[in-house]
């Protein structure tokens, strides 16, 4: 990895892209510490922990929603509004013609139609919470404590959540990587850093054991990124021959191909729906009755470190899995995609056969995807109830950075390759 930093430093366009994307980075970084007007930050710091769902958006700002700036709400929204437009684009027929069939104009629309909706969900998303924060732990000043108050802030946070966007955008066209990947990424790095820190802070607090804690800590962090890589990078090859045909006075076909079908196809989306439905009962009954005997129930046997907790997440996790694999994957594109370019699957008819048989493929590696994804998340329970260590990270921060530092260095490589081929010609 720092051979490929440094080679790609050497050349001048590429330098130009990775200092674009630092400085895009940092400025994120420093805006992110501009406070919302009419917020009580420190009661908003000390009362998240006790709403899971905060936590996940928090996890995912890199602390602003727990600071209270402008970023609260971060590039949430966006995955958010990426993720309805994904599922409309199943469900409705003219979304889906426009994603599949409008080429670069389609996709372009679809963007537009997403930023929209970005903006429409942060407002709402801003105006909800502060809400609800106002009225269980008075986190508004007097003075905002009116509808041109929640406003102002509903504004302010939406433009936020533009700039967020704004910047993730900037970087996708002219830095390295996907900037919206990014900025979630240094979130995540930021509250790991953060995480790892105060752990290595209590080695001088002089606490007996707390070396072992710190040791366990470190070794597993590094073997479940060592998993995460080794499984992100996997991937099934199905072989796909092509039969000669003549156009013209020309031969084409009688190669072969593959198609590449990755192991983790399904992502950290499968993760985030299920800690996101975990994380809603105990939240919606902490606003609205923090001493009911149900939500103590909840506290009590349905928090991350308890058996329940993890059991149920990690069927969640399989469910949703195979759910993201139902409307992303389609058997019979490929099949008819395949067909169509006189090619077929070495010993399967085309056809119907070869859309069981790919259906059949995609199917075991999504069940291995969903038991890697809730093994991975029922790993910090494990260590909590086994050996009573508690680690600064959830499988979804750890899985996210990886899959996102991957992709970075591919698309750095694949640009180093490019200019390369470039000073031959």
């Amino acid at each position: 990895m720092w051979e490929t930093l440094k080679n790609a430093w050497r050349i001048k366009e590429i330098r130009k892209k990775l200092l674009y994307t630092f400085g895009m980075l940092i400025l994120f970084r420093l805006v992110s510490v501009i406070p919302a007007p009419g917020i009580n930050a420190a009661k908003v710091s000390e009362e998240i922990a006790k709403y899971d769902v905060l936590n996940l958006v928090n996890m995912m700002t890199g602390n602003a929603f727990s600071q209270m700036t402008i970023m609260a709400m971060g590039i949430t929204p966006y995955i958010n509004a990426s993720i309805i437009m994904q599922l409309l684009a199943v469900a409705i027929p003219a979304l889906e013609r426009l994603s599949k069939d409008g080429g670069e104009e389609g996709r372009k629309k679809i963007n537009q139609i997403t930023r929209y909706v970005t903006v429409g969900l942060a407002i709402l998303q801003s105006i909800g919470i502060i809400m609800t924060l106002n009225r269980s732990m008075q986190v508004l000043d007097t003075a905002y404590n009116n509808f041109w108050g929640y406003a102002l802030i509903a504004l302010v946070m939406a433009g936020g959540t533009a700039l967020a966007m704004w910047i993730g955008e900037r970087i996708t066209k002219n830095g390295i990587g996907n900037g919206i990947s990014l900025l979630i990424f240094v979130g995540i790095v930021s509250n790991l850093f953060n995480g790892i820190l105060q752990a290595f802070g209590g080695l001088f607090s002089g606490q007996p054991g707390y070396l072992d804690d710190v040791v366990i800590m470190v070794l597993t962090t590094v073997i479940i990124v060592a998993l995460v890589t080794l499984v992100d990078m996997a991937e099934r090859r199905i072989l796909v021959q092509y039969a000669k045909r003549v156009v013209g006075r020309k031969m084409y076909g009688g190669q072969s191909s593959h198609i590449p079908i990755k192991l983790l196809a399904v992502g950290v989306l499968p993760l985030i729906f299920a800690y996101s439905f975990m994380a809603f009962p105990g939240t919606i009954m902490a606003m609205i009755n923090s001493n009911s005997g149900a939500y103590k129930w909840w506290e009590a046997n349905m928090n991350q470190t308890s058996w329940l907790y993890a059991l149920i997440c990690a069927l969640l996790i399989i469910g949703f899995s195979y759910f993201y694999t139902a409307i992303t994957f389609n058997p019979e594109d490929i099949s008819k995609n395949i067909q169509q370019q006189g090619g077929h699957i070495p010993g399967i008819r085309s056809g119907t056969a070869t859309t069981n048989y790919l259906n059949r493929t995609n199917k075991r590696l999504t069940l291995f995807a969903a038991l890697f994804l809730a093994i991975l998340a029922t790993i910090p329970t494990l260590l909590w109830r086994g050996v009573n260590v508690s680690v600064p990270f959830g499988a979804s921060s750890i899985l996210i950075a990886v899959q996102v530092a991957l992709e970075t260095m591919r698309q750095l490589e694949a640009q180093m390759v490019v200019r390369h081929y470039k000073g031959f010609l």
